[in-house]
This record gives C-alpha cells, sequence and structure tokens, in this order.
C-alpha cells in the first residue's frame, strides 16, 4: 500500500498544481479565446495533463519513497541481517530474470514492505524494521519475493498507464461540469461548441472541486486492479521462493494482524503489504489475507 499511496497522492498533487498553474497563466482562457478549445482539443488538452501526472510519479517514486520513509539503501553491508537480505534479494531476481533491485530497511514498528520505482531496471525493495523483528526468515524471504514478483510483473508501469487513462477523464469531465456550474452561476446559456472553458470562479471552484472527487471515484478503480495484481504476484512468488515460504507470510501476517505475536505497539500499522484493516474495503490495495491463503493452497 506504501507505493500504491505515494504514487496516488503524488498523482494528485501533480494533477492539481498543473491544473493551478495552467489556471494562473491564463492558458485554458487563451485557448477559448482562440477558438480552439473545442470537446476535441479538451480531450487532448486532458490526455496530455493526465498522462504528464501519472508518468511524473512513476519516474520520481523511488526518490520519492526513499525520502518520504528516510530509507537506508544497504551499499555496503555492516550487518549479517543486511548480507542476507541482498543475498536473498539477489538470488530471488535472478530467478524472476530481473536486474538487482536496491534494497533498503526503514525505521518502522509496523511490519510492512513494498517494492517500486520507475522501471524493472531501476527498482527499490524496501523493508521496515519491524518486518525484521516480527517474522521469522523463511516468512520474509516470502515477503521479498512478493515484492520481487511485483517488479518483475512491472506492476508499477501497468497501474501508471491506468492512472494515466483515468485522470484523462478526470480532468475531461471535471472541466465540463466546472464549465455548467459557471454557466449557471452566469445565468447564461452556451452551446457546446461557444462555452467558455476558462470562464469565471465557479469554474475554477466547481471543476478542481470536481476533480478531487472523480480522482476519488478513479482511485477506486486503481485499487481494484491493486487487488487482483496481488494475486498475480503471490503466484510467482511461490514460483520464486517457494509455497511455503508464501503461504508461511501470509499466515504470519494474519497471526499479526488478528494480535498475536505482535512485538510492538498496536497503534501501528501491522500488516505487511499495508493490508486495510477493513478487509474488503473499496479503497484496500490488497484482498483479504483468507483469499490469498486460499488461492494460493488451491494453486496446483
Amino acid at each position: 500500500m506504501k507505493r500504491i499511496s505515494l504514487f496516488l497522492l503524488t498523482n494528485i498533487a501533480v494533477l492539481l498544481v498543473v491544473s493551478i498553474v495552467v489556471r494562473a497563466l491564463g492558458l485554458d482562457r487563451w485557448m477559448d479565446r482562440s477558438g480552439v478549445m473545442n470537446y476535441g482539443t479538451l480531450m487532448a488538452y486532458s490526455l496530455v495533463l493526465g498522462f504528464a501526472g501519472s508518468l511524473f510519479s512513476l519516474m520520481i517514486s523511488k526518490w520519492m519513497a526513499i525520502r518520504a520513509y528516510s530509507i537506508e539503501i544497504i551499499e555496503k553491508p555492516t550487518s549479517p541481517t543486511d548480507r542476507w537480505l541482498l543475498d536473498t534479494v539477489r538470488a530471488q531476481a535472478g530467478r524472476a530474470g530481473i536486474p538487482m533491485p536496491s534494497v533498503g530497511v526503514y525505521q518502522s514498528p509496523e511490519t510492512n514492505a513494498f517494492a517500486t520505482g520507475p522501471s524493472r531496471n531501476n527498482a527499490l525493495v524496501a523493508v521496515s524494521s519491524g518486518l525484521l523483528s516480527n517474522m521469522r526468515q523463511r516468512e520474509v524471504e516470502g515477503v521479498l519475493a512478493h515484492e520481487i514478483a511485483h517488479i518483475a510483473n512491472g506492476d508499477m508501469v501497468t497501474m501508471t498507464l491506468l492512472q494515466g487513462i483515468l485522470n484523462t477523464f478526470v480532468i475531461f469531465f471535471s472541466r465540463i461540469i466546472g464549465m455548467l456550474i459557471d454557466s449557471f452561476l452566469r445565468g447564461q446559456r452556451r452551446d457546446n461548441e461557444g462555452s467558455s472553458l476558462g470562464g469565471g470562479l465557479g469554474f475554477f471552484i466547481g471543476s478542481m472541486i470536481a476533480q478531487i472527487f472523480l480522482g476519488l471515484l478513479a482511485s477506486l478503480i486503481v485499487m481494484a486492479y491493486s487487488r487482483r495484481r496481488e494475486f498475480a504476484a503471490d503466484a510467482m512468488a511461490a514460483q520464486i521462493e517457494g509455497r511455503d515460504a508464501m503461504v508461511g507470510a501470509l499466515q504470519r501476517l494474519k497471526v499479526i494482524h488478528e494480535g498475536g505475536g505482535v512485538l510492538d505497539d498496536r497503534s501501528a500499522a501491522l500488516t505487511a503489504f499495508k493490508i486495510s484493516h477493513k478487509y474488503g474495503s473499496l479503497f484496500s490495495s490488497h484482498p483479504p489475507l483468507d483469499e490469498r491463503i486460499r488461492a494460493l493452497s488451491a494453486a496446483s
């Protein structure tokens, strides 16, 4: 969930900033006065801004994660744990057919790990100190294999493409809604081609509110996609490291989530991969643990 949260938040922030800058510079009003801002060009405009936000979020995802969570990248191992982490990730990356990703540890009581990065050739696997404390070595191997699987499957890239498409429609329809609100407030009737997309305050506020609301709806689609990809990552992790490691990791997470074997404050997030405390939530990036365990156990 950490990589997804960072990606979504960065994406939303970029879209809002770009929209405000475009408005402040008057580019939308200039296009409208020039007669080029019709629905076709609005869609093209939305496409450019939509993919700009998602692609920029992808490009800085690794950099952002390192700074957001104060991740210490293991360059030269200074402990047996560091050496074991590097050796394990290197072996798993080799079996998955991807280059060795960066490996880092961040200080947190939560039991969590995540992978991020703009490509399979420039990725990061990060684990929390809580995960290393709360899980057995074989279970950690299952978690690491799961994250390697996300990188090998290119999940961040495909999520970026999906988010870019969703952004496009969010921007397009938010501006249509803003136009309608502005027209209503002004008490004017305009035809579709003559609508002033660079309208007044009603357009600006209406489109911004609509963009936030539609962005939240779009995030439901992203989360649903993420839940599906978790099953694929589990299956590949079982191939990389063995089904026993992946099932063991999920079972251990279930114990931790239910309050057993926790070595630190339960007010912290207690699940690796940042699984929602409300199973089945539409905003959860991961499916319920029981479903994942059943899927792995039933696989031939």
